[in-house]
């Protein structure tokens, strides 16, 4: 049986995710598509723009079999540590294939990245280091290293491009975890991945979704670029849509009563930028003021997001650390009709403990979790955030039937 698996954050599922989860599944000629989905925190360090329940109907409707969630000790970190926790989940579901979309559009040259790297790796690492010490970004870093290893001519994937970089970590995860997945790749269409412009046609980026979402407060501007079950969605939630600037309060709450001492142990704070924080957070009257003020050449827009997530969760170095390069449960959020019978007779094989009840699951990673999502829903007025509150402990996995289309 072919079971694809994907990776995924659907903030919100629009066309172009549409275009690569069918031809994912025509690559690789699935039976049954498994997608490991980012909870209400992101791997760029950004709030989801809705719950993960909204996102994991959006996936089930697009044609996705079963969503488990991303723990956020994976969700909201840099992209081998994303890509190790994803293709752990996916392999405890049984998945026989993984397929990402990639700049380059041919798994050959990724192949032969990962393999010269291997043979490469304390030159390549040593030149990491050394660029991040004279001011390069993590993405900086990770291509001039490979420039500094590769030949002249070779077929080696760029690695200065966003999902060409989460490839090469989804393929390393692979070899890393001796994971019994044929990786593949689907190159990207249309507009790019940080595009913050609506194109013609019907393919836009999800960070373009979103700028007019809340530019125009009006869901038709949006209309031709998502599938019509995303915009239903949208257009009915009575949730309102979520950026930074909705939980910048409560990050400007946070940073106000902590010691420097304290701000220091959160995980990803380095090299004394506790007290640039401090002092800026002052009289910064906007998330995006703050991050502007913030923001050096040494420090990416993304890693300062993430930090400023981690000193929400409050989460911390020696917590972080705790965790390996592997999930330790799966936590399935919703599930087809075929997704359902699957799981039923693949269960006993599974190699992580499979989630379905949180209250019966004690696991620091998953109260880290469960911390994340009580901080996600924190910008909700009472009663409503009480109510959000609770679902998170009493929601079951979704339900869909994709006979009928019906949520159950």
């Amino acid at each position: 049986m072919k079971v694809l698996g994907l990776v995924v954050e659907y903030n919100p599922f629009h066309n172009g995710h549409l275009y690569h989860l069918q031809k994912s599944k025509e690559s690789v000629q699935a039976d049954l598509t498994a997608a490991v989905m980012s909870g209400p925190f992101l791997q760029r360090g950004e709030p989801a723009l809705v719950s993960k329940w909204e996102r994991t109907k959006m996936a089930l409707m697009g044609g996705v079999d079963l969503v488990a969630e991303l723990p956020y000790a994976f969700a909201v970190q840099k992209a081998e540590t994303f890509a190790s926790g994803a293709v752990s989940i996916l392999d405890a579901l049984g998945c026989t294939d993984l397929c990402f979309g990639s700049e380059e559009g041919d798994i050959k040259p990724f192949l032969y990245t990962e393999q010269l790297i291997n043979q490469k790796r304390e030159r390549y690492e040593a030149k990491i280091h050394s660029s991040m010490q004279t001011g390069s970004s993590y993405p900086q870093a990770l291509s001039l290293a490979f420039k500094s290893i590769s030949e002249n001519g070779a077929p080696a994937a760029d690695l200065s491009q966003p999902n060409n970089i989460l490839g090469y970590h989804y393929i390393k995860a692979i070899h890393d975890q001796h994971a019994a997945i044929t990786p593949a790749t689907i190159k990207r269409i249309s507009a790019g991945y940080h595009e913050e412009n609506l194109p013609e046609g019907s393919i836009a980026s999800a960070t373009g979704i979103r700028k007019f979402l809340f530019q125009s407060g009006n869901g038709d501007t949006i209309k031709p670029y998502v599938p019509q079950s995303t915009f239903a969605l949208l257009d009915s939630a009575a949730d309102p849509l979520k950026n930074w600037e909705n939980f910048f309060h409560l990050l400007k709450y946070t940073l106000l009563t902590m010691e420097k001492e304290e701000l220091g142990a959160i995980y990803e704070i380095e090299e004394g930028i506790e007290n640039r924080i401090l002092s800026i957070i002052q009289d910064a009257g906007s998330f995006h003021e703050f991050m502007e003020k913030l923001k050096t050449k040494r420090y990416t827009w993304t890693r300062l997001q993430r930090m400023c997530v981690h000193i929400l969760t409050r989460s911390t170095k020696k917590s972080m650390l705790a965790f390996e390069g592997k999930s330790r449960y799966v936590r399935i959020l919703g599930m087809s009709q075929k997704g359902q019978q699957y799981l039923n007779q693949y269960k006993k094989k599974m190699k992580l403990p499979l989630i379905s009840k949180v209250s019966s699951f004690d696991d620091p990673m998953l109260s880290l979790d469960l911390k994340a999502a009580r901080v996600y829903n924190m910008i909700y007025p009472e009663p409503v955030r009480t109510m959000k509150l609770r679902e998170e402990y009493a929601t079951p996995p979704l339900r869909y039937h994709e006979g009928t289309k019906v949520m159950l």
